[in-house]
């Protein structure tokens, strides 16, 4: 019974997300028009709303081409490990009280580990893809990742200091009330961890790898038809989860900023209350990148090396003598 629960449990939040990205492209379409003064798609079903499923029917009848020099293998592996990261490191986020696939001790530690591999997916398909556009895509995306995963890790330690544990859940509990949510008793680590999810997401303004001026495309260059269009998807489910992420752990998760009663009614409240917070972090995505202009290379490392990761390491300093100062005051 339980392993028909939690398989219930996978299949529809998974179906969810899959539902969520296309609304998501759309989203980001009309946003962006909005922002630039633009109509946007309105011609595909009632108000363009069917525009994403055209997307995908034009992807889907796209001729595939292999390029001849490319190593077929890497080159069918790139997407498909661009993709299967992102999705199954969401089955340890709550998205509702008592609502996750697997909760498991070190659940914060296995997100960020599982959402890193999706570099994987973009390094073997700029290089197996033997374009010079796409290795330099491949490069960049490598020590972004490197450069930035240290400080949003570095970020994450000094919630984890604050909170006491790795287990989402109990993260989630323990912002219960709204003034114990950990964006206010870690502000700096909040701004640390949520820019550095933008460049781990390869979104602007750290798009480094795919940068359409300097790259023409950067590691997906080289592809077409589904293979494309399974980068675009990992792209989307990494900034999903990464957004679903950081609600648990600054927003409050599934918490509304009170204690929810017991109750099926509560649980389903606990669920609307993670979407309305995840759907207002994938927004500011898309708002952040139709308004700034994307980095230089140099700037890129210059604030990851020199900006955030001396700032994370200040602000463990910072936490760890806080924390120590009163658990002597409490006694605990």
């Amino acid at each position: 019974m339980n392993l028909f629960l939690d398989a219930t449990r996978a299949v529809l939040i998974f179906g969810a997300i899959m539902t969520l990205v296309p609304m998501l492209v759309l989203a980001e379409r009309r946003v962006s028009a909005l922002i630039q003064n633009r109509v946007g798609p309105n011609r595909v079903g009632p108000m363009g709303l069917l525009q994403p499923l055209a997307d995908v029917l034009k992807l889907l009848f796209k001729e595939e081409i292999t390029p001849a020099r490319s190593d077929r293998v890497l080159y069918t592996l790139g997407p498909l490990l661009a993709f299967a990261p992102a999705a199954l490191a969401f089955a340890v986020i709550p998205v509702g009280r008592g609502l996750e696939v697997a909760e498991i001790s070190f659940g914060a530690l296995f997100v960020i580990t599982a959402t890193s591999l999706g570099v994987y997916g973009i390094s073997f398909g700029g290089w197996a893809s033997n374009s010079k556009y796409s290795l330099l895509g491949a490069l960049r995306s490598s020590a972004q990742i490197i450069s930035y995963e240290i400080a949003m890790g570095l970020a994450l330690v000094s919630v984890l200091m604050t909170a006491g544990t790795l287990n989402l859940s109990e993260i989630v509990v323990r912002q219960s009330h709204l003034f114990e949510w950990n964006i206010f008793r870690q502000p700096l680590a909040f701004i640390i961890f949520y820019t550095a999810a933008f460049a781990e997401n390869n979104r602007l303004p750290f798009d480094l790898p795919e940068c359409e001026t300097e790259l023409v495309g950067g590691y997906h260059t080289e592809y077409s038809s589904m293979k494309f269009a399974m980068y675009f998807l990992g792209e989307y489910i990494a900034m999903i989860v990464m957004s679903a992420f950081t609600v648990s752990l600054f927003l409050g998760g599934w918490n509304p900023g009170f204690a929810l009663p017991e109750g099926a009614l509560w649980t389903a409240v606990s669920v609307g209350v993670f979407s309305v917070k995840l759907l207002a972090v994938l927004f500011f995505y898309i708002w952040v990148r139709w308004t700034l202009p994307r980095f230089r290379y140099d700037q890129l490392m210059q604030l990851g090396w020199k900006g955030l990761v001396p700032l994370a390491l200040a602000n463990i300093v910072i936490t760890g003598i806080i924390v120590t100062l009163w658990d002597s005051l409490t006694g605990s």
